[in-house]
């Protein structure tokens, strides 16, 4: 497991044609790795999916915050798409 506290690191990924880089902190991208997986995805199509609905907020934030945004929100269960199973549940409240 990556430890929890380490700082970002710099991703390359591809939306509609375009390369872009994304800072995220090595335990997010594991995050978004699963995610995408449990989706059957690949990362560049549900990192475009996540930027598609971040641009249609009233007060976009930047891509990074979006997907750390939407990871929470999907282990909270309040997210955009339904939870897929993830080791990094949080526990029931």
């Amino acid at each position: 497991m990556i430890p929890p506290y380490h700082p970002p690191k710099k991703y390359s990924v591809r939306i509609a044609g375009h390369r872009t880089s994304i800072s995220l902190e090595p335990l997010f991208w594991e995050m978004l790795t699963e995610a995408a997986a449990a989706r059957d995805k690949s990362i560049n199509a549900l990192v475009a999916e996540i930027d598609a609905e971040r641009i249609r907020a009233d007060n976009p934030p930047g891509l990074a915050g979006a997907i750390r945004i939407w990871l929470v929100t999907q282990q909270r269960g309040d997210g955009i798409w339904p939870a897929a199973p993830s080791k990094y549940a949080l526990p029931e409240r």
